[in-house]
C-alpha cells in the first residue's frame, strides 16, 4: 500500500459539494482516506477570475499505481463535469484533483510528474497539505511540507 497526497481545487458551482464529491469518489474507487484537512477559500493562481477556489488535500491509502491512480482522477473529474485539463492556461473549474506525493517516489513521464513539480511553489496546495502532512518530506527538495510552507508564508 501507498500513501499518496493530494490536491483538490474547485472554484465553479457549489464548491462544498464539489469537494465532498471528489472525496466521497476518491475513498470509493482508489483506496482508504487517512486524512483531509480543512476547505481553504483562496484567490486564483495564475489567472484572472472572480470566482474564488476551495482548496483542500487528503492523504490516501492505495493500492493503485501512480499512473493507475492519475487515469482514476482524471476519469472522476470528466464525470464531474471537468472538459479539459489545464494545459499551460490556467482558467475557472468545477474540480481539480492534482496528485502532490506518493510515497517518496520520484516520477518524470509525459502523464505524469512527481512530486507535483509546482507544489513547492503554491501556498493553496501548501497550506492545506501542511494541516495533515506537515512532516512529510519532499523527495527532491529534502525538506518538510511544514518547512516549505513557512518559506511561502513570509
Amino acid at each position: 500500500m501507498a500513501q499518496v497526497a493530494i490536491g483538490l481545487g474547485t472554484n465553479l458551482g457549489d464548491r462544498e459539494k464539489n469537494m465532498l464529491t471528489a472525496v466521497a469518489l476518491l475513498a470509493e474507487r482508489a483506496g482508504t482516506i487517512l486524512a483531509l484537512s480543512a476547505l481553504y477559500e483562496t484567490e486564483p493562481w495564475g489567472f484572472e477570475s472572480e470566482n474564488p477556489f476551495f482548496n483542500a488535500a487528503l492523504i490516501l491509502e492505495t493500492e493503485l499505481s501512480p499512473l493507475d491512480l492519475l487515469l482514476l482522477t482524471q476519469r472522476i473529474e470528466r464525470e464531474m463535469g471537468r472538459v479539459e485539463k489545464s494545459s499551460g492556461t490556467y482558467h475557472d473549474r468545477l474540480i481539480d484533483i492534482d496528485l502532490l506525493l506518493y510515497d517518496d517516489i520520484v516520477l518524470e513521464s509525459p502523464l505524469l510528474m512527481l512530486p507535483h513539480p509546482l507544489m513547492h511553489q503554491r501556498k493553496f496546495v501548501l497550506q492545506p497539505l501542511e494541516e495533515i502532512a506537515p512532516g512529510w518530506i519532499h523527495p527532491v527538495l529534502k525538506e518538510p511540507v511544514a518547512r516549505l510552507y513557512a518559506k511561502l508564508s513570509f
